[in-house]
This record gives structure tokens, sequence and C-alpha cells, in this order.
């Protein structure tokens, strides 16, 4: 079979799929991308060996763009005689389920990996909730990437229940567990170049984040929260990701970011993730939504508490009081969750661990999707 997945930037490729596209090419299917130019593409097909073409695929709405791309990717697609489609995101979902729905791609799956309209209001969200729904309309099925996603999406009536799917507990890809985000494989020499480079002490209890640097994700409420660790010896913020100017922090935030000397900024990482984690005593996402954050399940995986706020896709990423804890939006409610696991040691990263590998292990998650193909 030929198998095409359309995204739009790279960043998510790793995230979203990463080496799934070893897994099936290993049992003979042609892999193929349409993505947004970036300079990262070569090296990751090369990488995972895949066939790409590069397409402009924005996130705001562009009729004569979005047709144009449209165009490009239907000769892409009859180029490589593709027999299943997979769209991810809400605007790369909407260009690939039309352009599959015009060629007649036999299985058209569209990833609902969030519910963009959660955080909108007026007119935007009516745009945005009609972009899910052509998409969803074009498909031949809808994985939705948690329970809580498609919960959602059955209420606000996105795509006929019978069309909508979870794959196992949830996730699009599941999680590396064995050669990527294990602890017991990591090489310790690596994490302390890290540690000398971004100046983190063996005694500094450091709260991290891995993911965009925009409104939406919590991090006006996280940086508040950490200012009010003020007087707690030894605290840091590594903040691993980078700025955007959709959904962008306002300026006095971003400047505490870049000024503070006890916040680390990396910037966009391209792989290595697992060192990142490797750095941090407790790992913090106060999202105003999700469709299933990779980094909470990542940080398990590494043996790291987490809290995260009980939003659509946060509140099935943990075991409450096991594997985590849930919070609320209020930087003073954070800043005493952040004491409470600093302090008690209440939460045992080895269950977080656990519970990844039994239910979110990236071969669990690449037989459903087998399944499903």
């Amino acid at each position: 079979m030929n198998i095409l997945h359309v995204v739009n930037i790279y960043f998510v490729l790793p995230y979203f799929i990463g080496d799934q596209f070893k897994y099936f090419k290993e049992k003979g299917y042609n892999m193929n991308v349409v993505c947004s130019p970036s300079e990262y593409l070569a090296d990751f097909a090369k990488e995972e060996g895949f066939e790409y073409i590069e397409i402009p695929i924005n996130r705001s709405i562009s009729i004569k763009q979005d047709f144009g791309s449209i165009r490009r990717i239907c000769k892409f697609i009859k180029k490589q005689k593709i027999d299943i489609i997979v769209g991810h995101t809400p605007k790369g979902g909407l260009l690939a389920m039309v352009s599959g729905w015009i060629c007649r791609v036999p299985k058209r799956i569209y990833f609902r990996h969030g519910l963009v309209y959660e955080t909108s209001h007026g007119a935007n969200r009516f745009i945005l909730k009609s972009v899910d729904r052509v998409a969803s309309f074009c498909a031949t099925k809808v994985v939705c990437v948690s329970p809580s996603v498609l919960r959602r999406s059955i209420e606000d009536k996105l795509a006929p229940a019978k069309k909508q799917l979870i794959l196992g507990k949830g996730t699009c890809n599941g999680v590396d567990t064995i050669n990527h985000f294990n602890p017991a494989i990591i090489n310790q020499d690596k994490v302390a170049e890290l540690r000398m480079k971004y100046g983190i002490n063996e005694d500094d209890f450091v709260i991290g984040y891995s993911g965009r640097l925009v409104k939406d994700k919590g991090i006006i409420d996280l940086v508040q929260a950490f200012v009010k660790l003020e007087n707690a010896d030894n605290c840091k913020l590594l903040l691993v990701g980078m700025f955007e100017e959709r959904d962008a922090l306002p300026e006095d935030i971003k400047n505490r970011i870049l000024n503070d000397k006890r916040i680390i900024f990396t910037g966009f990482i391209n792989g290595g993730m697992e060192y990142y984690y490797s750095l941090m005593n407790v790992y913090m996402l106060a999202s105003y939504r999700e469709g299933f954050p990779t980094g909470v399940l990542e940080a398990q995986a590494m043996e790291k508490p987490i809290i995260t706020t009980k939003v659509t896709g946060c509140c099935d990423s943990i075991v409450d009081g096991e594997t985590g804890v849930f919070v609320t939006h209020e930087p003073d409610d954070i800043a005493k969750k952040i004491v409470a696991i600093r302090l008690n040691h209440a939460i045992d990263g080895m269950n977080g661990r656990k519970w990844v590998v039994e239910n979110f292990d990236s071969r669990l998650v690449w037989k459903e999707i087998e399944k499903l193909y």
C-alpha cells in the first residue's frame, strides 16, 4: 500500500509519526509526506525512509493558496498512486481530506489532534468548527487522540459517532519507551554536559516544560507561578520550545523568560528530548486545551512526576495521585502543587513509567494503526 501523511509543519512529524515510518516500511508499506518547506525535512526523510514533497500548508485560511496546495497534493496523490491518505492538525487535515476526496482515495483518515476552537470565540470559533466538520465529512474515518476529545467531538456533532474512534487508550503515535524515553539507557555524561551548558547544579530543583511557548499552553500561568517561588532556594524553570506569533505571549512574560536568570529557555530542539527530561524534577503542563499531550507521556516514561490541568486531553494523560496531580490555572495553586511535590515527594515517577509502558508504548499504538489501515 502507498500511504500519504499530510502535515502543516515539520515540527509535528517526529511527534505525530516518528519511527512509525520505519515500522510500516519494514512491513512493505510505501510511506509519503506532504509538508510545508523545512530545513530539517530532507534529513528526516532520509533517516526514516519516506518520499516527500514540500507544499505550503499555512494555518491561516487563504483561498487562493489553499486551492493551489490542494491542486499540488492531488498531483502528488496521482503520481504516487496513494491508497491511504492521513491528515494531521486542522489545516493539514482539511487539505488532505479534501484532496483525498477529490481523487477518490479509498481510505481517508483524519487525525483529530485536539479541538482548536475550545479557546476561540465568536466568528473564529464558528470557522474553526466548520473547518473540522468539512475535514470530517471528507474522511472515511476520524481518529480522536483521546477519550475526552472523542466525547467532545460527539457532543459538538463534528462527525457521526460511527465514523469516529480512538486507538487503544489514546494518542496518535504512542511513546518509544525502549529506545528513546527510557531512563536505563541515558548517557549520564551527556546529561552532565547539558547541566554545564545551562548552568543547572545537581541540587537544583528543575520545573520543566516542552512544547510551543504560547498562551493556550498556560505559559503565562506557569511563569507567574514560578515568580511566586522566588524565595525558594535552587528552583529553576526549564522551557524547551519556541515562541510563536500565533497566540503569542504578552511582552512582559516573554521578557521575563528571556531575562530571568532562573529561567532557562532553549528554543527549538530537534531531537534528544529524553536528555532534557533527565534534567527535570517535575514536568508541568498548565494547558487550556490539548488533544493528548505527548510531552506528559514522554516525561512519565522518563519517571518524572506530572502536574497538569484537568482540561480536554490532559484529563486522560495521568492517573491522579499516582503518576501526577491535577491543578487549576491559578498561579497560587500551581506554585502550591510544585512545592508539595518538591518537599513531600508524593508522586513516585516509576508509577508513571509503568503506566505508559503498559498503555501507550508506540508498538501497541502502531498495531492499532495497522488494523485501521
